[in-house]
């Protein structure tokens, strides 16, 4: 399979996710790029993160045409996201990529289990 069709793939499985569930772009796109395309670990966070901007734009604007937005929450959360975001951002390359797989792996595997045994 060409490398434009797995990445047209990972696009819209990531996309039906986000849509389907406000989640997938660092969960799918992440370990899709790493493992399936070999593509270097910081290099695969910083590509989720900036496909997740349009991703978001589109999925929020349906959203919010449903009724199903809240916007006090939606700022709060936004104004924490943002200075996480750049905490992050700035000290992505400086975390080693066996720490950096260990912690997403770690983060992922915690939200599984809350996801799984909530009511």
């Amino acid at each position: 399979m060409k490398r434009h069709t797995k990445l047209m793939i990972i696009g819209f499985m990531t996309g039906l996710l986000n849509g389907l569930f406000g989640a997938g772009g660092g969960t799918i796109i992440v370990p899709f790029m790493v493992f399936l395309l070999g593509i270097e670990d910081h290099k695969a966070h910083a590509t989720a993160i900036s496909i997740i901007l349009p991703l978001t734009i589109f999925s929020s604007i349906i959203y919010i045409k449903s009724g199903i937005f809240n916007l006090p929450i939606t700022l709060n959360v936004t104004l924490g996201s943002v200075i996480g975001g750049l905490l992050g951002a700035s000290i992505l390359n400086k975390v080693p990529i066996k720490y950096l797989r260990k912690i997403f792996g770690i983060i992922m595997i915690a939200a599984s289990i809350r996801i799984l045994f909530s009511k």
